[in-house]
């Protein structure tokens, strides 16, 4: 087994992509309040501050700021992708996922990138609205309903 060491930064800023194991798959837009609990469930047990959140049909990508001090977000996204898998049926699984009970919903890793400085904030920032629209699904960051841009006219993550 491979030994894959994350870099961290305690309280750190840090850009997330966390995709489905069956891409092309709509489950995370079918289920998004599911998807919606699972994080506010997570965030209730483990705070973390959400800077930018958009969900595509089988994949998203966000911006988290974690406390100050706390470095873990491994265990954050381990309980969003159980909360979330919990009561829905299974994926395709090979041997590996039975031997880990798992359901075969998640890839089970995720890329993350830490934010060093506001530039890249913003880059990053950008790159969560645009992105609906990058994949075809809608003209305008505006007309996706599942994206934190929404959240510049007084809304928020909670």
């Amino acid at each position: 087994m491979s030994q894959y060491r994350r870099p961290v930064v305690p309280g750190g800023t840090v850009f997330f992509t966390v995709c489905l194991a069956q891409r092309g798959s709509w489950l995370l837009v079918d289920e998004i309040e599911r998807l919606r609990a699972a994080v506010r469930d997570t965030r209730a047990a483990q705070p973390f501050r959400i800077d930018a959140w958009v969900v595509l049909p089988d994949h998203l990508h966000c911006i988290w700021t974690l406390p100050e001090g706390v470095e873990d977000f491994s265990r954050r996204w381990a309980g969003i992708k159980a909360r979330f898998s919990r009561g829905l049926p299974a994926g395709p699984r090979r041997p590996s996922h039975v031997r880990r009970g798992e359901k075969g919903i998640w890839q089970r890793r995720f890329r993350e990138h830490q934010i060093r400085h506001p530039a890249e904030l913003a880059l990053h920032l950008r790159y969560c609205h645009l992105n609906p629209v990058r994949h075809g699904l809608v003209e305008s960051p505006d007309d996706w309903p599942y994206s934190s841009i929404h959240w510049r006219d007084g809304g928020s993550a909670a």
